[in-house]
This record gives C-alpha cells, sequence and structure tokens, in this order.
C-alpha cells in the first residue's frame, strides 16, 4: 500500500509540502479498492482484524458523533470503542474532530458507519498517514525502495520462537503486500487506457498557436513562449527530475483578454502551474486548475477573446475551392414551373461524386430565379427582387498555398472542437442525471466534405454581413438543406453560424427570430451542438422568449429548449433563469376541451403542448422537479391529461413519469382527480410510447398501497395483462412488468392477475429477456408467490428451473428479487425436492458471500423457508464447507436487515442439534449477544428466536448470561410488537432454567412484565410467561428453603 501510495497516487502538492490525495479517476480507484479491502478484512480474516496496531492510525475525520450507535461509549466530549487493548485502552477513539483507529476491525466498523462519506475518511486517513505500514506493524516495515528484507527478517524471527503475534504480523504484512500489487496493476490499467501527449503532439500544438498570435486584436493570442529554450533529446523541455512525473514542458500564455497564464503540459495533459517564484526564477510546480486534453482545449475554458477569434481564423480557413461556387437561390424550369430542383440531391447523385466533376461550360441557363417555398412560412413572397439587388455573386478565392493548406488542415482540427465547461465541485447539485453524449468526430481535412458543407457556409456569410430581407432568405435558403443531417449541423457550427442565429434571437426582428429558431430546434438534435448552445449562451435568450406576446416564438423556443435540456448543466440553466416558471405558465390552455377549436386556439393548444415537452427535458433533475410543483405545475399537467391528443398526452405523461420518482408528485397524482384513472385509460392508447410512460408511471405510483387500489378499481390491471404479450417492445415490456410488480404487493390484485393468466405469461418471460425486463418480472412473480396457488402455477409452468439459474446472475437488484422468489417458492416442500435438485440452496448459500447487503439480506430470509422444507435439512447444511461459519460470521455486519435475516437462518439451522454444536463452536453465542442491545423491532424477535434455539445446547443458556445477553431481553417486553413479546418470552424461559439468569432477570424487572402477558390468548407467549415465572419462583423457594430450612 505504501508503494502504491507512494508512485501510484497523484498527490495535488509537486513540492516537499505534505500534499492532499485530489479525487481524480485514479485516485478514486486507488481508494475504492483500499476501502473493499478493509471492510472485508473481518469476515475474511476475522484474527488478523483483532491485531492492535504499534501506534493508531490519527486523521482530522468528517463523522458527527451522532453516526455511532451499538458497540461504542458516547460521552459529550468523546466517542470510544466497547472493545479494548490489554492495557484497557479503547481501539477507536474520537476527540473533537480527531479520530485514532488501532485494529482493522475498528476501521472496518467505522467505515460501515461512515455510508457515504467512506471515501472521504479514507482520503484523510491515507493523507495523514502516508505509509500506513509503518504505524500498522512498526517502522521495520516501512516502505523502501530497493529491495525489501523485511519478510525475510520476519520469517527468521518465526522460525526461532513461537510467538503467536509475529505470525499474524506476518500474515497482515503479506495481505498487504499483495494489496499493494493489486493497487499497482490497477492503475496501471488506469493510466493505459488514457490517451497521453507526446513532446512531439505539443511542439506542434505550440508551433501553430504561435503562427495566430501577435498583438493585432484578430489574433488568437498576443503571445506564447517557453519558459525554456533548451530542448532534450527527446523532445522535452522540462528538467529531467521533472520529466519523471511525465512533464513536457512550461508555456508563458498572454490572452487578449486575460493575465499572464503559466501552463504545463505533461503526458497526462495541460494544466495551470503556481507560476513563477518572486524572489527566484523557479516555477511553482503544483498544480492550480483542472487537466485538459490539449493546449487549445484548456485556452478555450480561459479566454473567451480566444474562443472568439479562433472562430474567425477557423471561417478564413473553410473558403471553398473554385469549382464548389453555386448560386444561392432556387432555380425553377420555366417549362415545368410546379417542381423546384435544390441545389443538392442526395438520393439521385453521391455528394462526393459531384464534388469531383467538373462544371459543365457553355450551355446557357434557361432558367429564372424564385423563392423557396419556405420562404412564404414567414411571409416574404414577392421580396426577391430586393433579394436579387442584395445578394451579389461571391467572387472567386485565390488558390492557397501548399504550407498553408497543411496549417489549414491541422488547425481545422481544433477549430471543430466544442468546449465543455466543467462542473464546479463545490456546486451542491442533485441533478444526477447527464444524457451520454456521443463522442465528437472531427474532420482530419477538407478533402472529403460534401458539397453542402460548403454552401452553407457561404449562406452563413450572408447572415453576418446582409441586411435584414438578406438574412431572412438566407434563414429560408438554410431550411432548404437537410438539417438532421450531421454535416450540415456541423457546417452551421464551424464557421461561427450558431454565434450569428443566437444573435438573432436578441433582435426585435420577429422573422428573424423565427427563421433563427427553427433552424435551432432542428440542429440542436445534435449533443455538441446542444453544448454549444448552452455555452453561447442561447438558453437565457430562449427562455426570455417565452414571454413574448407572439405564439409561434413561444412555441419555437420551448422545442428548442426541450432539445437543448438534454444535459444537466442545460437544465439547471433553464431553472436559474426561471425557465421553469415560464414553461408551467405555457400549460394553462383553456381550449383543451373544445371539440372544434378556433386556429388561435389550436396554437393555444400547440404551446402547452411545447412547454410539456421542454417540461419533460427538464424534469431530468431533482431540482427542477420541485421547481415544477411549487410553480403548480401538477394541475396543469392533470387538466392536460384528459387531452384526447397523443401529440400532447406523451410528454404529459412522459414528465409525470420522470416526476413520480419523488414521493411528493405521487401523492398528488393519488389525490388529483381523476390521474390515476387517466393515466390507466391510455394504456389501451394505440401509440405504445404513450402506453409505455403510463405503466411507467404507475410503476413509480404503486408503492402506495391507495395507488394500487386506484388501479384496480379503474380497471387498470387487464390493460397491463393485455400489454405482457407485446414482447418485441422491450422498453414498453420493462414498463408493464414494472407496473405488474408493484400492483402484485396488493393481495386482491394478485386474485385478479390470477384471472387473466399473468402467473404464466411471466414465468414465459423469464428467458431471453434484458436484465431491466428480468428484474420486474422476477419481482412481480416474487408477490404473487405470497399466495400458495401461485406457487403451484410456476411448478407446473417450470418455472423454478430458469428461477435457480438466474441466481448466477450479477445484477444486484435482480438477485434481490429472485432470491425472494426462490424463497417463496420453497415454502411448498414438491418445489422444495426441486430447487434441492438443481442445486439451488448451494446458490443461495453462496449469495451470502454478495458484497452488497441487500442480497445477502435477501438470500438469508430464502434460506429460512429451503431449511424448513428440506428432507433432511440438517445434512444438507452441514454438505455445505464453511457455510455454517460464513453465516456466523455474518452476524459481524452492521446493517440490520441483514442481522434479522442471519438470525432467522439460525432459528432453523438451530433446530438440528450437530449444527447447533458447530455454531457454537464458531463463537455464535457471543455475537448474538452482541446485538442484544438493539430497537429495532424486527431483530428483536428473530434474535430472540435465534438465543431460544441455541439455548438447546451444552452451556449456551450460562454462556448467554456472561456475555450480558438476559438484561437487555427483558427490554424488549416493553415492545409494541407482539410477535417479540412472543419470541422474547421463550428466550428468556429457555434462559431462565440456569439460577444467574433468573437473578439478572429478577433485578430488571421481569416478573411484573410476564404477569401480564400470562392471561395472553397467544397460547405460546402465555405458556413461555407462565414458564419462565414459575423457574423463578422456584429458584426464590429453593433459596429460601436452603436460608431458613
Amino acid at each position: 500500500m505504501g508503494v502504491t501510495l507512494t508512485r501510484a497516487a497523484q498527490w495535488t502538492s509537486a513540492g516537499s509540502g505534505p500534499g492532499t490525495l485530489e479525487i481524480t479517476p485514479l485516485n478514486e480507484s486507488l481508494l475504492n479498492e483500499i476501502i473493499k479491502f478493509t471492510e472485508g478484512f473481518c469476515s475474511r480474516h476475522p484474527q488478523e482484524a483483532a491485531f492492535v496496531f504499534r501506534e493508531p492510525l490519527e486523521w482530522k475525520t468528517h463523522l458527527d458523533y451522532s453516526v455511532f450507535e451499538s458497540g461504542y461509549e458516547i460521552s459529550e466530549r468523546t466517542v470510544q470503542s466497547e472493545d479494548k487493548d490489554k492495557d484497557g485502552q479503547p481501539l477507536l477513539l474520537l476527540t473533537a474532530s480527531t479520530i485514532r483507529v488501532r485494529s482493522f476491525g475498528e476501521l472496518s466498523r467505522l467505515l460501515s458507519v461512515a455510508t457515504e462519506k467512506k471515501l472521504k475518511e479514507a482520503q484523510a486517513c491515507l493523507e495523514a498517514n502516508r505509509d500506513p505500514i509503518v504505524k500498522i506493524l512498526g517502522p521495520g516495515y516501512g516502505t523502501v525502495e530497493g529491495e525489501d528484507m523485511s519478510m525475510l527478517r520476519l520469517l527468521e524471527k518465526v522460525k526461532k520462537d513461537d510467538d503467536p503475534e509475529t505470525e499474524i504480523k506476518m500474515k497482515i504484512s503479506l495481505l498487504l503486500q499483495q494489496l499493494d500489487m493489486q493497487l499497482l496493476n490497477s492503475s496501471l490499467k488506469h493510466i493505459s487506457r488514457e490517451v497521453r501527449l507526446t513532446p512531439t503532439s505539443v511542439k506542434n500544438e505550440v508551433e501553430l498557436l504561435k503562427h495566430f498570435s501577435g498583438k493585432r486584436e484578430d489574433t488568437v493570442l498576443e503571445s506564447l513562449e517557453y519558459t525554456s529554450d533548451y530542448e532534450f533529446s527527446n523532445g522535452c523541455r522540462a528538467p529531467p527530475w521533472r520529466q519523471v512525473h511525465g512533464e513536457i514542458c512550461y508555456l508563458i500564455v498572454k490572452p487578449h483578454d486575460t493575465n499572464p497564464l503559466f501552463i504545463t503540459c505533461s503526458t497526462a495533459g495541460v494544466f495551470l502551474n503556481g507560476g513563477r517564484e518572486k524572489e527566484k526564477d523557479d516555477i511553482k510546480y503544483e498544480r492550480k486548475s483542472d487537466i485538459y486534453k490539449d493546449l487549445v482545449t484548456f485556452l478555450r475554458e480561459r479566454s473567451p477573446k480566444f474562443l472568439e477569434n479562433m472562430a474567425k481564423q477557423e471561417y478564413t480557413f473553410f473558403e471553398e475551392p473554385v469549382h464548389e461556387k453555386q448560386q444561392h437561390l432556387e432555380i425553377v424550369d420555366t417549362e415545368d414551373s410546379g417542381q423546384s430542383q435544390k441545389f443538392y440531391d442526395c438520393s439521385e447523385k453521391n455528394v462526393f461524386e459531384k464534388m469531383k466533376s467538373p462544371p459543365v461550360k457553355g450551355k446557357p441557363i434557361d432558367k429564372k430565379l424564385e423563392p423557396s417555398l419556405k420562404w412564404k412560412d414567414i411571409g416574404l413572397a414577392g421580396s426577391q427582387d430586393a433579394a436579387k439587388k442584395d445578394i451579389k455573386e461571391e467572387k472567386e478565392v485565390k488558390p492557397i498555398s501548399h504550407e498553408l493548406k497543411k496549417k489549414q488542415a491541422f488547425f481545422s482540427v481544433y477549430c471543430s472542437k466544442v468546449s465543455e465547461k466543467s462542473e464546479e465541485a463545490s456546486e451542491s447539485s442533485s441533478e444526477s442525471e447527464e444524457d451520454e453524449e456521443q463522442p465528437e468526430r472531427h474532420q482530419e481535412g477538407n478533402t472529403d466534405l460534401p458539397s453542402e458543407y460548403w454552401q452553407i457556409q457561404k449562406l452563413v456569410k450572408y447572415l453576418k454581413g446582409g441586411n435584414q430581407t438578406a438574412t431572412v432568405i438566407a434563414l429560408c435558403s438554410m431550411r432548404d438543406f437537410n438539417l438532421a443531417q450531421e454535416t450540415c449541423q456541423l457546417a452551421i457550427r464551424d464557421v461561427g453560424g450558431l454565434e450569428v442565429l443566437i444573435n438573432l434571437l436578441d433582435t426585435e426582428d420577429v422573422k428573424c427570430k423565427i427563421g433563427s429558431l427553427k433552424i435551432l430546434k432542428e440542429i440542436s438534435q445534435n449533443s455538441q451542438i446542444r453544448r454549444t448552445i448552452a455555452d453561447l449562451g442561447g438558453l437565457q435568450i430562449m427562455v426570455n422568449i417565452l414571454d413574448s406576446p407572439d405564439k409561434d416564438l413561444k412555441c419555437l423556443a420551448a422545442e428548442t429548449i426541450a432539445n437543448v435540456a438534454k444535459f444537466k448543466r442545460a437544465r439547471r440553466t433553464v431553472r436559474q433563469h426561471g425557465g421553469i416558471t415560464r414553461l408551467v405558465g405555457l400549460l394553462d390552455c383553456v381550449s383543451m376541451g373544445l371539440a372544434n377549436p378556433t386556429p388561435s386556439q389550436a396554437k393555444d393548444i400547440e404551446i402547452a403542448r411545447c412547454g410539456a415537452l421542454a417540461l419533460w427535458s427538464c424534469s431530468k433533475s431533482i431540482k427542477n422537479k420541485e421547481a415544477i410543483r411549487k410553480a403548480g405545475g401538477i394541475p396543469l399537467l392533470a387538466q392536460l391529461l384528459k387531452s384526447p391528443h397523443v401529440s400532447m398526452l406523451t410528454p404529459v405523461v412522459g414528465t409525470l413519469q420522470e416526476c413520480a420518482s419523488e414521493p411528493s408528485y405521487r401523492l398528488a397524482i393519488k389525490t388529483e382527480r381523476r390521474m390515476i384513472e387517466n393515466l390507466v385509460k391510455n394504456l389501451s392508447s394505440e401509440n405504445q410510447e404513450l402506453q409505455m410512460h403510463c405503466a411507467s408511471a404507475i410503476f413509480k405510483c404503486a408503492e402506495d398501497e391507495e395507488t394500487r387500489d386506484l388501479v384496480r378499481q379503474h380497471g387498470g390491471l387487464q390493460p397491463l395483462a393485455t400489454l405482457l404479450s407485446n414482447s418485441e417492445n422491450k422498453e414498453l415490456l420493462a414498463a408493464v412488468t414494472g407496473a405488474i410488480w408493484k400492483c402484485a404487493i396488493s393481495r386482491e390484485n394478485v386474485t385478479k392477475f390470477q384471472e387473466f393468466k399473468v402467473i404464466e405469461t411471466l414465468v414465459a418471460l423469464l428467458t431471453d429477456q434484458p436484465e431491466e425486463v428480468l428484474v420486474n418480472v422476477v419481482g412481480a412473480l416474487g408477490e404473487c408467490c405470497q399466495e400458495p396457488i401461485n406457487r403451484a402455477i410456476i411448478r407446473k409452468c417450470s418455472g423454478i428451473p430458469p428461477l435457480v439459474n438466474l441466481l448466477t446472475g450479477t445484477n444486484q437488484a435482480l438477485l434481490v428479487n429472485v432470491t425472494k422468489a426462490v424463497g417463496s417458492c420453497a415454502a411448498e416442500p414438491e418445489n422444495m425436492m426441486i430447487i434441492d435438485r438443481l442445486d439451488g440452496v448451494r446458490l443461495l448459500w453462496s449469495l451470502l458471500k454478495n458484497p452488497h447487503p441487500d442480497v445477502q439480506a435477501s438470500a438469508a430470509w430464502a434460506i429460512c423457508p429451503c431449511i424448513e422444507n428440506a428432507k433432511d435439512a440438517g445434512e444438507m447444511v452441514r454438505s455445505f464447507v464453511g457455510g455454517l461459519e460464513l453465516i456466523v460470521n455474518l452476524l459481524k455486519s452492521e446493517h440490520k436487515e441483514v442481522l434479522a435475516s442471519v438470525c432467522a437462518a439460525i432459528t432453523n439451522i438451530a433446530k438440528d442439534e450437530e449444527n447447533l454444536a458447530v455454531i457454537t463452536d464458531h463463537g455464535v453465542v457471543p455475537l448474538l449477544s452482541r446485538l442484544a442491545n438493539t430497537n429495532n423491532d424486527k431483530l428483536r424477535r428473530h434474535l430472540a428466536e435465534a438465543i431460544s434455539h441455541c439455548c438447546m445446547w451444552g452451556s449456551n443458556r450460562i454462556a448467554f448470561g456472561e456475555t450480558k445477553a438476559v438484561a437487555p431481553l427483558v427490554h424488549y417486553l416493553k415492545s409494541d410488537d407482539t410477535a417479540v413479546h412472543r419470541a422474547t418470552a421463550q428466550a428468556l424461559y429457555q434462559l431462565s432454567e440456569d439460577p444467574n439468569n433468573c437473578i439478572t432477570m429478577h433485578e430488571n424487572g421481569v416478573v411484573k412484565l410476564l404477569l401480564g402477558m400470562v392471561g395472553s390468548t397467544d397460547e405460546i407467549l402465555q405458556e413461555a410467561a407462565a414458564g419462565c415465572i414459575a423457574n423463578i419462583r422456584r429458584l426464590a423457594l429453593a433459596t429460601e428453603k436452603a436460608k431458613y430450612g
């Protein structure tokens, strides 16, 4: 571990300071592996976990006193563990904000307590203890360069004496060395996947930027210089002692609009360093910024002027070759004025072939110029004469020199990059969804670009320099292209067209705004374009347009926002600039219920639809969901849910199903008038996307019992059953099976599903389905299996073998559901025979090793009915090598559900005398006693049952008394849960067979509590309470007789 922290981990300080571990992907990966190793140390190596460190590991913690519960002694100023070393010192001590830990066992427990803060705790521990092995084992085991002789010395010591501590030290040292090798291998794999810069690529980039730098305002930079003129043979300019850290060179860059930037170029990327020291000329090597993939990306983030001027340079380099020139007005044949011929035709001729074909000369063109039909959409018919005067034919471009072409090709790669601003680490946002963005593809040069690319770039020139009429004509001509094609989208972006289109939104001319928004709406389907629009401030302008009195503008702005707000930063921008409130306002449509709306009323309906589309995109973030609710969006969405139009219903239901993940929305959907009824009604729609969103909304809302009843009352179960037959559409199938799963939690719904033959259909879906469908299918079967008749149906439909096969999977949610389903099936003896024959119990037992507590708990619960219904349960359990030790060790878990399930399993295991003897040898008594001080009624019940059954062997009754389990059990009788009373009374009855336990019970007031339970209607509780009182009474009589004769 010390070697990895020294060589592989990335520290923020490059000098002699202490440094900190920054959460880079590599460091995070290393920390997670160390956490995983430490958390599992207790269960895998219990003896070594109890070893007391030579010196405590000490660091400043982020944890509060309140997170520590059982197993710790808590006072106003300190927290200390109940476990202590041989000198009586606690193995964990927290004073103020300083924590000291002295064993792996306490480290493991601390990480369990830390929950989501475990990464910060591990980071703080390792920063404060740079070589933790020294504190764990002593100075002789410290990390050294060269040959490490510590293991040889330790081996010699083990041979000479039989000290068990020396042997434990050797084991721990070997385990830590093994972890070290694992971490180094992991870091090497991580580093090998990274894209690395080379001295050659850095040099080329610097020389290129120098060519376009100077004092003029239109240059990209004012100056760019190396800090050192000397270049080593490997191409690096960094001194050798910095080259070992991967550093290549250091630059001083002076942009036009910021102070000089001191930059380090390394193999890992480009970042800001600390600059020069004032007194000396030395560079401060410590990193002061994020790492960027190259110099251009870094400068785009740091200098707006660089970004602006680079776009101008890019425009110069994208001049079209002479033979690409075309007229920009559409040509209509005079003989056939009904057919317009556009200047691109992808369906008839390959665009690349068109580029290569020479222009036809000598033929007069008997054509006349007429405007495109799309110009008429914004009221420009009849303005072609003015256009002829404003648009002049482009002058021929002089041939570009060979040297300049090479620079152009290289520079165009960088000019086509879209800057992605890194999210602020300090920003506390609850938005966790981030859409997958497609990686950007760059053109290597300009030789393979289709003709549309150049034609669109010409039109952008007219947008930049033309008057109002020419601008509108250029916008309309641009819409004649296939803007869904990526080449056309990137052509607009590459030549600076996005800036122009966004600037047009700030004008007073409605036609220009409409034309610009129509283009932005189309091209914003591209993920790169979306991010660029957000970077250029386009969203803020569109949000303001939502207040416009022009209905067309409102519609287009809302639709464009819907396209752009597909990633987290864009959604946050919409909210922060008041977009959510404005979009909710668009939903208020009084014309919704009209049978024959007027054109104006139809436009109001369209505005509401576009607003719903935008809210659908924005609702993928938690803060936006809350903003929609506060703005009064739920009643308006409920009103729109009554619409007969699928185009309206799809975004409305899509928004509702996104928001239904929040409890406040689920409550509103349940209580808002007729919302569930309308969702159920739309399950019968012919549109599969709408069906999917309705089913998904029901899936999320049906967590609530009242909602499940409403779905049944409105006849929603039958359409859900019918939709199961549509197995081709996997998204729809996942939503429908999810809705069935949650609805099946209610027994009345399960009865209905039996009538519709849903169980048989679900069994058929257990094979050849994606995991998101299987999770829901198995979850639904698990709920249906609570009814005995359905367990028989599953067996008859041959559903048990595929269920058992799913126990070998890795998906956590699927494993939780399939263990529950298998456990429910095992309640039938006939089913249990099949499960046993398929080795299902062994598979369940193996899942107890799964690292996820939910899987462990679900597997332990499933094991209980397997043991109860197996023919020779005792022999079956003993046949699992190490199985009993594994389940006893799970009593060390910190998760209440795991502990309750394991106690239930131990209750069943202890019914076999031989197995009870084995688990007693594995230390089940002290581990159960350790759990006695719990307030969780579920755990109390199963713990009491386990104690009751474990009392049946040897001196276990006495051992429970000695380990202080009796007094806490008495307090269980004060619980409100009658099941806890019954289990506790049985345990106390068994424990009362020992006189010392009777005394402890009497001292804690058990008699008064049990007397009230003797009159219970529960015969088991009645009998156990009476038996315990009788044993205490017999002891009292015997004591009196001995005392008085």
